[in-house]
């Protein structure tokens, strides 16, 4: 289990919702939120896979899911170092293969590059590997910790922020320290199809905070821009290149590109990377088509119609107006 530092702030359930307890990982099924909060119980990473998916977490809470089946397979006290130094290379590949957007492969290639070098110096890889994992989980949530003080910092008396999707907990914890600050500040949420991750998630967690939240659709984006209802853009990004592109979930590009056209600032949540050098370059994942023409598992579209959905679209650097980062080391 990752020890939690010490912060004044409340955490949202969405801000780390996987970490290990009891020898399983669990995972919050943010699929049933906010209908009930269950946590999805993996023990292997096959299991670990499912849930990536089946998008029962999504973005960060995706990497944790990663991050945390290494420590899953280094439960397995059977395997000669040798042995587990293999198995963790055939986790990476599964873990990699889930979703090709996602650089799942940054991470998992660090992971393996430690066992291999603990093994090479015979030290214990458990103990060597389990360590290094622990310290760059502690890491990542210090910095986002910092990144949630640094957006309610962006975030000024009276302002009116639109955002979209979801930011895994950032926001709303950003939200909760604006109160503290008696800043006055009100957010729009994009509904997000067709996993309506801003009216289930975004939604639930910013009234959690008791911050004043509007629901919105989609398609209302100019709507609300063109009317003076909105003043800053604040969205997440799920994949960032060398020149400031990014991609995010489907429709970020044309919240950026109304941004620019009404003059809106629009900031992004990035984690620097310059494995990739520029957005036509990152691999964009088309789900399955049938997740447009159901809902809740039922088929609400005519039989015969079919369905297009790229998961993610990238966003030019020159829409951006700022990028709050996480520094690339944690």
């Amino acid at each position: 289990m990752t020890k939690k530092t010490s912060s004044p702030m409340k955490e949202s359930p969405l801000f780390w919702p996987a970490e290990i307890k009891g020898g399983a990982m669990h995972v919050l099924d943010e699929t049933l939120i906010p209908e009930k909060v269950k946590y999805i119980k993996v023990t292997t990473a096959r299991e670990a896979v499912k849930v990536i998916r089946d998008m029962k977490t999504r973005a960060f809470g995706q990497f944790l899911v990663v991050l945390n089946s290494f420590l899953l397979e280094l439960n397995n006290k059977k395997l000669s170092d040798k042995q587990l130094v293999q198995r963790l290379q055939t986790t990476a590949e599964m873990l990699n293969k889930s979703r090709p957007t996602f650089p799942f492969a940054e991470v998992t290639s660090v992971v393996v590059m430690w066992a291999q070098a603990a093994l090479q110096q015979k030290q214990d890889v458990r103990a060597f590997v389990g360590r290094n994992i622990q310290g760059y989980l502690m890491g990542i949530r210090g910095r986002r910790m910092e990144r949630v003080q640094n957006i309610a910092k962006l975030i000024k008396n009276g302002d009116s922020v639109l955002t979209h999707c979801n930011v895994s907990g950032e926001l709303a914890m950003a939200a909760a320290l604006c109160q503290q600050q008696k800043k006055k500040v009100k957010f729009f949420a994009t509904e997000t199809r067709p996993y309506f991750q801003g009216a289930k998630l975004t939604l639930w967690e910013l009234e959690l905070v008791g911050a004043d939240v509007t629901l919105i659709a989609d398609n209302a984006v100019a709507s609300v821009m063109s009317d003076d209802m909105v003043n800053k853009v604040i969205v997440g990004s799920d994949r960032n290149c060398a020149n400031g592109d990014f991609a995010n979930k489907i429709g970020t590009y044309q919240i950026a590109v109304l941004a620019r056209e009404f003059k809106i600032p629009f900031y992004v949540l990035t984690q620097p990377s310059n494995k990739i050098k520029k957005g036509s370059d990152i691999p964009i994942e088309v789900r399955d088509g049938n997740e447009l023409l159901k809902f809740k598992n039922k088929r609400t579209m005519p039989k015969g119609v079919e369905g297009f959905y790229p998961g993610f679209d990238v966003v030019p650097h020159t829409l951006v107006t700022k990028t709050v980062p996480i520094e690339a080391g944690a």
